[in-house]
């Protein structure tokens, strides 16, 4: 029963679009800033640095972090 239990869930998690919905859930455990928009160069530098922060400490491939 447990076995079947455990199946389900890893079927579950790996249902075709599920994928990028986990990874947002992961990102947003993180608690990024927004970004206010407007004229601000050097917050929207110091935005991106944060971001890259939280990608890199998921693990979060190139090709996922504009997804």
């Amino acid at each position: 029963e447990a076995l079947a239990t455990l199946a389900g869930i890893v079927a579950r998690d790996h249902q075709p679009g599920r994928e990028d919905d986990m990874r947002l859930e992961r990102f947003m455990k993180h608690n990024p800033k927004l970004f206010t928009r407007g004229y601000n160069p050097e917050g929207v530098v110091k935005w991106v640095e944060e971001v890259e922060i939280i990608f890199e400490a998921m693990g979060c491939a190139e090709e996922n972090k504009i997804t």
